[in-house]
């Protein structure tokens, strides 16, 4: 019955088919094994999502651990690129080439804006997408964005920094406004 559901917001967390379609499978199996357990206090919709939501997120935290067991290449690059931005303070390096976004625009309404977002952030080292993906569009709290991902806060907040940086500079290369 949210089948469809289920795969549409599996598949704008993911941007992968096959992926996310193996992921509401796991939901549903879940769902199934674990029946007994529901309550009806919450919809069966409800349910349904809070399980595919920790599924996504599982699927980040092994695809993140994997990837950092075999190659820290990609992050320390992407640390790199992102320490060319701030001087030994930590403070902005005003280069004046800065794309300045107007606030009043409201740009999650633009489909060519969110194109772009989803493609920046799908290029993002498994781990930092996972950081953004659950500080933004998760509603964690950073506390259970720590546990999940086994990292300290202020480690949290580095990654979180650097990959709205790197997100920052991906869109102003790539958005046409």
């Amino acid at each position: 019955m949210h089948a469809d559901e289920l795969f549409s917001w599996a598949f704008h967390k993911t941007s992968s088919k096959e992926i996310a379609e193996d992921l509401v499978q796991e939901t549903f199996l879940s769902a199934v094994k674990g029946f007994k357990n529901f309550k009806s206090s919450s919809k069966p919709k409800t349910w349904l999502f809070a399980i595919l939501n920790n599924k996504i997120i599982d699927f980040y935290r092994k695809r993140a651990k994997s990837s950092a067991i075999g190659s820290k290449g990609a992050e320390q690059n992407f640390t790199k690129q992102t320490n060319s931005y701030f001087d030994s303070n930590q403070n902005w390096i005003i280069t004046g080439n800065e794309i300045a976004w107007e606030e009043e625009v409201h740009l999650l309404d633009d489909s060519e804006f969110n194109k772009t977002l989803d493609e920046c952030v799908n290029k993002l080292p498994d781990n930092w997408r996972l950081a953004v993906v659950s500080k933004y569009l998760s509603d964690k709290t950073t506390d259970q964005i720590c546990q999940e991902m086994s990292v300290t806060v202020s480690n949290y907040w580095q990654i979180v920094h650097r990959a709205k940086v790197m997100l920052k500079k991906c869109i102003d290369h790539n958005w046409q406004h």
